[in-house]
């Protein structure tokens, strides 16, 4: 790429998309293995974000073409749409991360990702930690950049606590533009959503070599759509509540 279009914004996230593949290429082949190795002994991927991070749980959450093995674990106050500040204080607040999981109670043959850039704040690593403890193993979809630049509020780092760690390389503060000083322009979303992507690729290329029919959610405007729905939903109610509300 010329090195003029790499100050323009497009040419800085092709390069960190560049960047990502290349530090977690081999990471997110490795998830894949993992998800599929969960899935196959009928587990659920419990996942896990706050605040901006629930963009990618919803990301993973019944989604066309998304597994519909998954379980979204959160806290009703770590949303922000309905009280920003809120979320703020929650995500940074001890106890509510464990409360999460203690709540949710994954066990093996399960799965936990859990979505943070920073990886610093209390929530996300209460999450990872006690999934951990559990003996679920955590995919830590992360920035090792953004980590380091950020205020330590935990005594640990999401990344401390994860079985893999997918690093997005989103840069300290999350902005892109302009390139001389970032004040605007977040990549963090792009660039998870990304390293997600890659995973379910590289997870339907391990599952076709193997002959494994993975569990996926359809479009519901493509014709036949409704009907392999119900029959996963069917499959799934019981053990993700969240698919019914409890219905």
């Amino acid at each position: 790429m010329p090195e003029h279009t790499r100050t323009k914004l497009p040419g800085r996230v092709r390069d960190l998309l560049d960047d990502l593949d290349a530090a977690s290429g081999e990471a997110a082949g490795d998830a894949a293995a993992l998800l599929l190795e969960s899935i196959e002994a009928d587990g659920i991927v419990h996942v896990a974000g706050a605040g901006h991070s629930l963009a990618m749980v919803c990301e993973t959450f019944y989604r066309a073409g998304g597994l519909a093995a998954v379980r979204p674990i959160w806290d009703p106050a770590v949303f922000p749409l309905d009280h920003a500040l809120r979320s703020t204080r929650a995500e940074r607040r001890g106890g509510v991360g464990r409360s999460v999981v203690e709540k949710a109670a994954p066990a093996p043959p399960d799965v936990a990702v859990v979505f943070s850039t920073s990886g610093r704040n209390p929530y996300p690593v209460e999450v990872a930690e006690e999934c951990a403890a559990r003996g679920v193993p955590v995919v830590a979809v992360t920035s090792a950049r953004a980590s380091e630049g950020a205020a330590a509020r935990a005594d640990t780092m999401l990344a401390d606590h994860a079985a893999i760690v997918l690093d997005t390389r989103v840069p300290p503060g999350d902005v892109l533009h302009p390139a001389e000083a970032p004040r605007t322009a977040a990549v963090s979303t792009v660039l998870a959503a990304y390293a997600w992507a890659r995973v379910l690729a590289d997870l339907d290329d391990l599952a076709a070599a193997r002959g494994v029919d993975l569990p996926r959610w359809t479009s519901a405007n493509v014709p036949g759509g409704d009907d392999v729905n119900a029959r996963l939903l069917a499959r799934y109610r019981d053990r993700v509540p969240e698919l019914t509300g409890g219905e």
